[in-house]
């Protein structure tokens, strides 16, 4: 289809699987001048066939994603123009009698489908591979590997992202092959659901010595039996969670912890720290907090990476406020930075290694490392603890979940606020919109935001939002919130501190009544 229609090169990866952060690297490391790794020419954009980070296979979910010339995806502006260009399209050019691709062939192996039109087999790591290196001290995180009481596994969930796993910690960083677990990809993610989160990745969760809640479980007698990192990627690579020994980064945190540790990382350390971070806006507000003691521009977006794309290459399209180094996040587990343009669980793997290797430096060997669980709780200690947590509603029929949306705007958004009686009373009621800082476009109804105040007089929030990325219906997500200072209540789990908050919010918008739900699909 593509060579039919005049494309001059076409790069495919060997054994035609890569995940979506190595896509953008591929694509940003062919330079204008031509002197990619990869062959001649210059990558104008790239497709990627993915079901992402839901069901796969014959019957389930499939989609097709584009991102453009920086990496990318996407934006508005081109996927309107494209969707315009749909209605008026009544044929297109394909090619009779091509040539098979052998995608097993090796990199560097052309195919001329037409007189103008190559087909090039490139290698899928080693463009990601670079970008990853500019990043972090491979040397040090390979030494830090071998430290006696550091182990670590990696839940691939038979995805895109388990071959670059292999590739980047066992062949690049030395750690065994044991580290590793469903690094296999399968078409059907072999019946799982390759979502990192604590429902999805449930036999990582169980390895990390954690409840379904994130929890430490109690019947675990030696947490140093557990592995010091536990880690999971979705889909197509992008996503992550990050656990300790018994202990459950939520993302929101895992974003703040990495922005006040920069200096653990080279890629930041080098320029001298962060010039600018960003979350979206259903995130918790952990990472403004830090970045406001750091003095760091922090931006609150809607959900989708096509946002941070803007604030990234500011400079690079707009010719605007450069923000690089930049760090951004999603409370959906996923993290990244400006080193491509998507979200990158891989990346944030090897940043939580950085932190972990920097905050160890000064122990001795034989003496008990320095876990993910001392160093997410010497930061509450500092900034306040967030505790967070996100109730899914899913398979919800469209209309219900519509209404419930419209009740919460009538009753809430551009109604009376004053009638809860509660002790958690509801303060404000808004519906967020942005206008992006770069290039001035405008997004609205992106979700809609209770805040409460608690009977300790400390905020919380309640968001609603729809999401239309599952395979049936809709999905309610209704995100919690609320800021602890105390650090003696910093130990109960997220869900339990945040019971009576939810229970408010559903009574107040009538979920149950408008939905026949009693209890949500997942909580993460």
């Amino acid at each position: 289809l593509l060579a039919a229609n005049g494309i001059k090169n076409i790069w495919i990866p060997q054994s035609g699987i890569m995940s979506t952060p190595a896509v953008s690297a591929v694509i940003r490391r062919r330079t204008s001048d031509g002197t990619g790794n990869d062959g001649d020419g210059v990558a104008q954009g790239g497709i990627v066939l993915t079901a992402s980070h839901n069901p796969g296979g014959p019957g389930e979910d499939f989609g097709i994603k584009y991102n453009e010339g920086l990496g990318q995806p996407a934006g508005e502006e081109f996927t309107e123009t494209l969707y315009e260009k749909t209605l008026k399209l009544s044929k297109y050019k394909t090619l009779e009698k091509s040539e098979d691709i052998d995608l097993d062939a090796p990199a560097g192996t052309e195919y001329q489908l037409t007189p103008t039109s190559t087909v090039t087999i490139i290698d899928p790591y080693q463009n990601y591979l670079d970008a990853l290196k500019s990043c972090f001290d491979f040397e040090g995180l390979k030494e830090f590997g071998a430290r006696e009481g550091f182990s670590m596994v990696f839940d691939g969930m038979h995805g895109a992202g388990g071959p670059f796993a292999k590739r980047v910690l066992l062949e690049e960083l030395g750690l065994p092959a044991s580290s590793l677990m469903r690094c296999d990809p399968l078409s059907d993610f072999g019946g799982c659901h390759p979502d990192p989160n604590l429902t999805y990745a449930s036999e990582l969760v169980k390895k990390m010595g954690l409840l379904p809640d994130g929890g430490a479980d109690p019947s675990v007698d030696d947490v140093s039996t557990i592995p010091a990192l536990g880690a999971a990627n979705d889909g197509d690579g992008d996503r992550n969670l990050i656990a300790g020994a018994g202990f459950f980064v939520t993302p929101s945190d895992s974003m703040a912890l990495i922005c006040d540790n920069w200096e653990s990382i080279p890629q930041f350390a080098s320029k001298g720290g962060l010039n600018g971070v960003a979350r979206s806006m259903p995130s918790s507000a952990a990472l403004d907090v830090v970045a406001e003691a750091r003095g760091i521009p922090c931006f609150v977006t809607p959900t989708g990476w096509k946002f941070f794309g803007n604030l990234m290459s500011s400079k690079e399209s707009f010719d605007g406020k450069d923000y690089g180094p930049f760090l951004c996040g999603e409370e959906s587990f996923g993290t990244g930075s400006d080193h491509v343009r998507e979200k990158d669980g891989l990346w944030a793997v090897l940043a939580w290694m950085s932190i972990l290797s920097k905050a160890n430096e000064g122990v001795a060997d034989g003496e008990a490392l320095v876990g993910v669980k001392d160093i997410v709780t010497n930061h509450w200690a500092k900034y306040g603890r967030h505790f967070y947590c996100r109730y899914d509603y899913e398979g919800v029929d469209s209309d219900d979940a519509n209404q419930v949306m419209d009740a919460i705007r009538e009753n809430f958004v551009d109604g009376d606020i004053s009638s809860s009686g509660s002790d958690i009373k509801l303060v404000d009621a808004v519906e967020f919109s942005y206008t992006d800082p770069v290039d001035g476009s405008q997004t609205s109804k992106q979700g809609l935001i209770l805040s409460f105040q608690l009977p300790s007089g400390d905020p919380a929030r309640v968001v609603f939002r729809l999401s239309g990325t599952g395979s049936a219906g809709a999905t309610i997500r209704m995100y919690l919130e609320q800021y602890e200072k105390d650090p003696s209540k910093h130990d109960a789990s997220a869900p339990v501190a945040l019971n009576d908050l939810a229970e408010e919010a559903l009574k107040l918008v009538q979920m149950e009544e408008m939905t026949g739900r009693n209890a949500p699909t997942v909580i993460t």
